[in-house]
């Protein structure tokens, strides 16, 4: 049946499990499939041809995996490929933006800073965002190497990490934004070092809690909710070398988890 089959989630690597968190919590009965593209990560540093070639083979392999919806828990795959990916596709298709509208609603100072990757911030579908909110709020962009780096590194509160943090976050701060945008799926791993650096005065916005809602939305409106009432299982997929993801999957996860090996990914069908 159509409900008891799985939800296919992909990032370019590890940062897609701050999205898939929030799909279990909102949806505890359904099966998750995760494909983590550990091995070309950040897709912020590949064509826009790529990333979108890599999404369609991705999505490709998870609907063959049985899924019947699809999350695409990357900031620049959305940017990027989401319009493909809904043309190629007839499963429901799901996909994160920085939440710039929560953010412009939310701000006391009227300055809202973003953090994301260069591609993301220069993106089209992001800079019709900005037109949208900016009319009401400043709005301040950050691009952030380093941080989705570290996030696949399992370095989350290093030294080095926060040294990382302060060089990107600090100007936005003194530049008068109480908002931040996490606008990659890396970053929420990130939030306990951001929060020491910028001050728990300054809010962190993060899109994942709007996405596994509109996911479940979608379900219901399609019949494709599970109906069974036991937990829901999870399965996970990774491009990279299997014990270092296994590793740094497990520590975000924050229980052991097995991973497979994605294999190569044929382009084309």
């Amino acid at each position: 049946m159509d409900s008891e089959r799985p939800i296919g989630v992909f990032d370019s690597g590890v940062g897609g499990l701050s999205v898939l968190r929030e799909i279990r919590r909102e949806l505890p009965h359904e099966d998750l499939l995760y494909v983590a593209d550990s091995a070309y990560a950040p897709y912020g540093d590949q064509t826009a041809a790529f990333i979108e070639e890599r999404s369609c083979a991705i999505v490709r392999f998870l609907v063959q995996q049985g899924a019947k919806a699809i999350v695409v828990a990357c900031n620049t795959a959305t940017g990027v490929a989401v319009s493909v990916l809904r043309s190629r596709f007839d499963v429901p298709i799901v996909a994160i933006e920085p939440a710039l509208k929560p953010a412009a609603a939310s701000t006391r100072s009227g300055v809202v800073g973003v953090l994301a990757t260069s591609h993301t911030l220069g993106s089209s579908k992001f800079l019709r965002l900005v037109d949208t909110y900016a009319g009401n709020v400043k709005i301040l962009i950050q691009p952030c190497p380093g941080f989705v780096e570290h996030v696949e590194q399992g370095d989350l509160s290093s030294p080095s990490t926060r040294s990382l943090v302060e060089r990107h976050v600090l100007p936005l701060i003194r530049n008068g934004a109480d908002t931040l945008v996490l606008g990659c799926t890396h970053y929420p791993f990130l939030s306990p070092i951001i929060h020491e650096v910028a001050g728990r005065d300054v809010a962190l916005i993060d899109p994942a809690t709007a996405v596994a809602r509109q996911l479940r939305r979608r379900l219901e409106a399609g019949g494709r909710l599970a109906k069974r009432s036991q937990p829901g299982t999870e399965r996970f997929w990774t491009s990279a070398p299997l014990d270092a993801a296994a590793r740094v999957m497990s520590q975000l996860w924050m229980h052991a988890v097995v991973v497979d090996d994605l294999g190569i990914l044929p382009l084309h069908p």
